[in-house]
């Protein structure tokens, strides 16, 4: 069916980190700071932080997606950004919910390639026509995604804000 979705749960989103945190470990990466794309990566990142006992967590924000599959011609890097002499040196662990497009991915992996020893990058989906692919996903799927956070309207809306 064309209006298919893929519904992420609490719990599986639980299970997705720890099993990505897996990945990572036996893959024997050892990342110094874990950097999450906000929004959708914040909840990953936090979980990583905790699962591969990283302290060091960042974020960076970027827009794309305004709504159900409707997005702005190319990602936007949002204020603050973390500083580019606090990830001299560091291996980095990009975290998202999904790689889409792949495009954001692409800005923050460009963002980080001349400051930081390596980067990697952790999504909870990966879509078959991303133009990133990810080291580490959780699963594959063409459906588009119901994240628990984000599958309910908001509480309040917020003028000029964002669905995504």
């Amino acid at each position: 069916m064309a209006d298919e979705r893929e519904i992420l749960t609490y719990e599986m989103f639980g299970g997705a980190v720890r099993d990505l945190a897996q990945q990572v470990a036996d893959d024997g990466y050892e990342p110094d700071l874990v950097l999450s794309i906000a929004r959708g990566g914040l909840g990953l990142g936090m979980g990583l932080g905790y699962a591969l006992d990283v302290k060091n967590l960042s974020a960076v924000n970027v827009e794309f997606y305004t709504g159900v599959d409707t997005r702005l011609d190319v990602p936007i890097m949002l204020p603050p950004t973390p500083a580019a002499v606090e990830l001299a040196g560091l291996k980095v662990l990009i975290a998202d919910d999904v790689a889409d497009t792949g495009k954001t991915l692409e800005i923050v992996r460009e963002f980080c390639a001349d400051h930081v020893a390596e980067a990697r990058i952790a999504v909870i989906y990966e879509k078959p026509w991303t133009v990133v692919k990810p080291d580490y996903a959780w699963r594959r799927t063409e459906r588009w995604i119901d994240f628990p956070w984000s599958s309910s309207p908001p509480v309040v809306r917020r003028g000029g804000a964002a669905d995504a």
